[in-house]
């Protein structure tokens, strides 16, 4: 028998039990529309009357040259101004707090917007660098915007449930404590899909964050609001977790930088769960969203050079390598142009191909990636996602009874489903991971590259609740291989970028995804983002070398 996959086979829902949960729900928007200040609102005038538009450039409209100024600054460059004393963290903190108020009202991004806190941290880290002539640490005075599920202690943590909209933290979530320690201004917690599962952004609490690049279109999920708040400036760094492609996809949907470092390196807890918990076979990791290669290393020098493993003893005790940036010649690429389920529509296409033709020419080797196991790889990271037959996701459902939206029953689906993981379906999977990690590391080897570039997605941002495919991220969750993703500066051209109506599917994903690119219009300067693939455990080169290949396709 088929199962009708727009269902579930077990229904969480309770209309009656959600009503109850309704008042909570319009408390804590009333909550999130109060943190807008008066002095941040936009006029009227800035509000787009049509989705479909590019908003990125509004706040360009209303800030100062010097405000202006301050948000278009790498994070790294940020810090040396501050620790110069040629910016005061206030005046910085005002800016981006602007900025990213700017950025909800136009976007939809945050969960939470405390920037009465923060203006009160930039004064006392301007205080205590007016008594002591330096600095509290490499992130002094550095506005930094948090994805909404990382424990904060004092704070509500709900990720996405509204069965969870009384849960307050009792402590704070270890990597975000780095980061505090470290300078950190936090001010702004960004929204997340139900489930925290969706290459997408919708909840029943705050509802869809919009892609500034195009309304119309999806941020990305998991950490959705990550890569609104990233692309629109509102923060200099951005914290976002992984475990399907939430971070990867916000920021290549968003046109932004974005890494997925390899596991077991940042500390994970406390964060409020998205599913089962303890569950080895796919494993989850938090890292950065950004502007630029230098500010991921920032951030990954601030995390583990706290050495976080000597009070984590899930953590691998590997300090981040100072590495150099590699010469193009060094440099040895090979490109994923298919993975072999679902083929690039159009725009990623022309990305990829742009991208090979100048890399090639600045001196670059360039082969061709042959991927392989993808369907394999995919599905054994979707039976790790729902191993526990959705015991626990149901369990949160089930404490509101809100209704599922039409991306988590997708992913309640998916895999193993409602029938959950035998130990001997576990080992399975666990043996298609590591045969298959350990053939991709052959065929590097083989092919003499040390780095793969492939889509992020078969797609630019879709729209809303429709993304279904995560094998060009899922993939490298289960082999642990890390990610760098990055902009070309190439956007999605109508013109150019026209649906191939002659391509015949080779499966059902394949068609249903392609059917989704229909009409270029809808997608008109949606970023056109890649991804570039490393060694497992060689982060320090897969970061230096995303910035030169970057470097050498934008230009």
């Amino acid at each position: 028998m088929t199962f009708d996959k727009t269902e579930l086979k077990v229904n969480p829902e309770n209309e009656e039990l959600y009503k109850t949960f309704l008042p909570k729900v319009e408390k804590y928007r009333q909550a999130l529309k109060d943190g807008i200040l008066e002095e941040y609102k936009l006029p009227d005038e800035f509000l787009p009357k049509n989705v479909g538009v590019d908003v990125t450039k509004i706040p360009e409209q209303i800030l100062s040259k010097k405000e202006i100024y301050i948000t278009e600054l790498k994070a790294v460059d940020l810090v040396s101004q501050i620790a110069k004393g040629e910016l005061s963290s206030v005046e910085v903190f005002k800016a981006y707090a602007k900025r990213a108020t700017m950025a909800h009202q136009l976007t939809n991004c945050a969960m939470e917007l405390f920037t009465d806190e923060g203006l009160k941290r930039a004064g006392e880290l301007d205080e205590y660098f007016s008594a002591n002539g330096k600095t509290v640490g490499a992130l002094h005075g550095v506005p930094v915007s948090l994805k909404e599920h990382y424990d904060y202690k004092g704070k509500i943590t709900h990720a996405g449930y509204v069965g969870l909209i009384d849960n307050v933290s009792e402590s704070t979530n270890q990597c975000v404590q780095i980061l505090y320690d470290a300078g950190a201004v936090f001010y702004v917690r960004t929204t997340e899909p139900q489930l925290l599962m969706h290459l997408c952004s919708n909840n029943n609490i705050t509802g869809i964050a919009k892609n500034p690049t195009n309304t119309a279109l999806t941020t990305g999920g998991s950490s959705s609001g990550e890569g609104a708040i990233a692309a629109m400036k509102g923060s200099a760094l951005g914290v976002g977790s992984d475990i399907g492609g939430s971070i990867r996809a916000p920021a290549a949907f968003c046109g932004v930088w974005g890494l997925r470092p390899t596991q077991k390196r940042i500390p994970m807890l406390p964060i409020t769960p998205a599913g089962s918990g303890v569950q080895e076979l796919v494993v989850p990791v938090l890292g950065p969203l950004a502007r630029s290669a230098e500010d991921l290393e920032l951030f990954m020098k601030v995390e583990l050079g706290s050495k976080p493993w000597e009070t984590d003893a899930t953590l691998v005790p590997m300090p981040w390598r100072d590495v150099a940036v590699p010469e193009p010649k060094q440099l040895k690429v090979a490109v994923c142009y298919d993975d072999g389920v679902v083929k690039p529509t159009p725009p990623i296409l022309r990305g990829l191909e742009a991208a090979a033709k100048k890399l090639k020419e600045a001196g670059v080797k360039v082969v061709e990636w042959k991927a392989f196991n993808v369907q394999e790889c995919v599905t054994a990271a979707y039976d790790g996602y729902n191993a526990d037959a959705n015991k626990k996701q149901l369990s949160l459902l089930k404490l509101s009874g809100e209704p599922v939206l039409p991306l988590s029953k997708h992913i309640l689906n998916s895999g193993c489903g409602f029938d959950g993981l035998s130990v001997y379906q576990y080992q399975n999977d666990s043996g298609v991971r590591d045969g298959t990690r350990t053939a991709y590391l052959e065929q590097m080897n083989e092919l003499d590259v040390d780095f793969i570039l492939c889509p992020v997605y078969s797609s630019v941002a879709p729209l809303p609740e429709t993304c279904h495919y995560w094998g060009y991220t899922s993939l490298w969750n289960l082999l642990d291989f890390p990610n760098v993703i990055f902009p070309t500066g190439l956007k999605c051209d109508p013109a150019v970028d026209k649906p191939d109506t002659s391509y015949v599917p080779r499966n059902d994903t394949e068609k249903y995804e392609h059917e989704l690119y229909d009409d270029a219009a809808k997608f008109a300067g949606a970023p056109i983002s890649l991804q570039l693939t490393g060694k497992r455990w060689f982060d320090e080169e897969l970061v230096k070398a995303s910035q030169i290949v970057a470097e050498i396709i934008a230009k």
